[in-house]
């Protein structure tokens, strides 16, 4: 159990309605009346998000997750199917688990899966990763306007702004939580 006061973004909680990952929070403090802990809440097994209140100070029931390091393989219509880096265990973690971390992953690349109950639930990004531009309009002549940018695209097909130094072929690395471009890697 874990008292609302301790909740954090990113904690999993096991509710009555399911297995959820807090989004958001907010400690409310009316002028009038007792304080409160206002919650969005996202369903990991229905990928609903809802708002929930609870009383501060009031006691949730805590989601043990298990976190290891996986390499991932490959993936296809199933899913990505990863392996445990300790045991050499090969697993299939489902498409709409990873919906949103799939444009930062690369074949080979050592991820962290969030498993509860021997299911996977999630996947942690390091902050940024580096991948390679498949394609880049060139830069004109004179287009050198400070901060100008332009579109490109990586190799997981993923289009980022980025200044219009980058070229086909240049690494860049990019923030996983903001999708944006960070440097060019030499």
């Amino acid at each position: 159990m874990i008292s609302t006061n301790d909740v954090k973004p990113g904690m999993a909680l096991d509710l009555p309605e399911g297995l959820c990952k807090v989004v958001d929070y907010q400690h409310v403090k009316p002028g009038k009346g007792k304080a409160f802990v206002r919650m969005k809440l996202k369903n990991l097994s229905t990928g609903a998000v809802v708002d929930k209140t609870f009383r501060a100070g009031e006691n949730l029931p805590k989601a043990t997750i298990d976190r290891s390091d996986f390499q991932y393989l490959y993936r296809d219509e199933n899913g990505l199917h990863i392996m445990n880096m300790a045991t050499y265990e090969q697993t299939v973690v489902p498409l709409e688990v990873v919906a949103d971390e799939l444009p930062y992953l690369v074949e080979g690349a050592t991820i962290q899966v969030n498993r509860h109950d021997d299911r996977p639930i999630g996947v942690d990004l390091p902050a940024s990763v580096e991948l390679e531009v498949t394609y880049a309009e060139p830069g004109v002549k004179g287009d050198r306007v400070s901060g100008a940018t332009k579109p490109v695209t990586l190799q997981t097909d993923l289009v980022i702004q980025a200044p219009l130094f980058v070229e086909v072929g240049d690494i860049v690395k990019v923030d996983t939580r903001t999708g944006s471009y960070i440097t060019r890697v030499s």
